[in-house]
């Protein structure tokens, strides 16, 4: 089985010819998305998969897209193989997965910070303005912003300053430090399941756990029921500007971590760019997170939506990079 999708998201920058605008603007490109190859214990290497990807390729091609990419663990040995040596991927970006254990307690968000939720509108109008040219960008973000499983959109400014006169007047003069991020809603779509782990390992989390929830104010990091079915939300399109910035951007992480305890999560998890500055303000376990997830990438068309600029499966990586919700 294979699974894959189309979209419009950002490759690059490129300077408006607008004379009295000198703003980069992006760079859009129809990409294709490889998800889900499965084949049974009983039927691999024979072919099957290779098969499964270039026929998934060749619908890329009839539907317009000039790039397909897929993502793997990089120790995953049979997967990269077969994209990088038989299907002539190659490898381009190797964001971070991070994972946060929702704990018993509720986590305090600094005094110093205001959050505000934002409407979809004013959400909407904060990321084309902000992170249009931020790679892997969604041309259709109001679509993500509004399906039924994007929980909010949040932002987060320096305490006093809750008044929102609207995110257009917001931009105009923004506070010297702000972050935005918006949670997705995952535990309705699937669930996971940690497997393998000792008895011993199981009693001492449930320890923590019994621990934690008998004295909050401890706060103890307990380590949530992971060993059965468990449900997470997902943070994407995190950002932000100024010195604290850092400091927004986990403030935010705490009050989602609050609304996934309150929902009955296991995690909250998100995956960010490896280079991205905001990364030290996410809270997360070492131990469950991915330090190098592997993003593997092929063009299939010759030229971009907007004219031929070169190759982008050849671009060097960026800062950031923003992660659709709607490939999980």
């Amino acid at each position: 089985m294979i699974r894959g999708c189309i979209k419009t998201v950002t490759c690059g920058r490129k300077l408006s010819k607008n004379p009295e605008n000198s703003s980069a603007l992006p760079l859009y490109t129809k990409l294709a998305y490889i998800s889900g190859l499965r084949v049974s214990h009983s039927h691999r290497r024979m072919g099957i998969g290779l098969n499964l990807v270039r026929k998934m390729e060749e619908w890329f091609t009839e539907n317009g897209a000039e790039y397909s990419y897929m993502a793997t663990e990089k120790d995953n040995e049979a997967s990269v193989t077969l994209f990088t040596q038989k299907c002539a991927y190659s490898k381009f970006r190797t964001p971070s997965i991070l994972v946060q254990p929702v704990f018993a307690h509720r986590l305090s968000v600094s005094s110093r910070v205001a959050v505000i939720e934002l409407s979809p509108a004013d959400a909407e109008l904060l990321y084309r303005r902000r992170f249009s040219t931020t790679e892997f960008f969604p041309r259709d973000i109001d679509a993500v912003l509004n399906n039924k499983l994007s929980l909010g959109t949040f932002l987060a400014v320096p305490s006093g300053s809750e008044s929102w006169p609207g995110a257009a007047e917001f931009l105009v003069s923004p506070p010297e430090s702000w972050a935005v991020l918006s949670v997705w809603n995952c535990k309705e779509v699937f669930r996971l399941e940690v497997r393998g782990a000792s008895s011993v390992r199981k009693a001492l989390a449930r320890t923590t756990r019994a621990v934690d929830r008998a004295f909050p104010w401890l706060r103890i990091p307990s380590v949530p029921d992971v060993f059965g079915p468990f449900g997470f939300h997902f943070l994407y399109g995190l950002g932000g500007e100024g010195p604290n910035a850092a400091e927004y951007v986990n403030a935010l992480c705490r009050l989602a971590h609050n609304a996934a305890k309150e929902a009955g999560c296991g995690v909250v998890a998100t995956e960010v760019a490896s280079r991205e500055p905001l990364r030290i303000g996410i809270p997360h376990w070492k131990r469950l997170s991915c330090a190098e997830d592997l993003w593997c990438i092929k063009r299939l068309g010759e030229d971009y939506s907007d004219g031929s600029v070169g190759d982008w499966s050849k671009s060097p990586p960026g800062l950031s990079i923003f992660v659709d919700p709607r490939e999980l």
